[in-house]
């Protein structure tokens, strides 16, 4: 605060100004947490690398579990990481038994679940691909 023109005799109120600004809703960790977790999904990164993210934020556990994706969410993000690499069905050639697992390899350091990463490189097309994706948008209307 001083760096900012902080004039007085005494130690500046940060306690005070904190508490001032989370009141006037400046400060909001649930807002972050919502904002910073559907930047990373847009981005392609699964929950796992959310949840890290967050928590080096640090954001306090209820409101990381509060910011998580749901299962459509979370394939979404998937795919859009799959389509930004060109793994699986995007990619151009057909996959070889080492490329396969270092696509699976680099999904699953995204932060998506193994599951999820052989589910997505496996697909033997976009079309089944977006159909893997349609069964998680069922599962959570449904």
């Amino acid at each position: 605060m001083r760096e900012r023109g902080w004039a007085g005799d005494t130690d500046p109120p940060v306690r005070e100004t904190v508490e001032r600004y989370v009141e006037l809703g400046y400060i909001d960790d649930e807002a972050y947490a919502r904002m910073k977790s559907g930047s990373l999904l847009r981005r392609g990164y699964g929950e796992r690398r959310v949840r890290q993210a967050l928590g080096e934020a640090g954001i306090a556990e209820d409101l990381r579990e509060r910011a998580m994706p749901g299962e459509r969410a979370g394939r979404e993000a998937a795919m859009a990481y799959a389509r930004r690499r060109r793994f699986g069905p995007f990619g151009a050639e057909p996959l070889e038994a080492d490329r396969r697992e270092k696509q699976i390899a680099a999904m699953v350091r995204a932060g998506h679940g193994f599951d999820a990463a052989r589910a997505l490189i496996d697909a033997g097309s976009v079309a089944a691909a977006e159909q893997w994706l349609a069964e998680a948008i069922d599962d959570e209307e449904g």
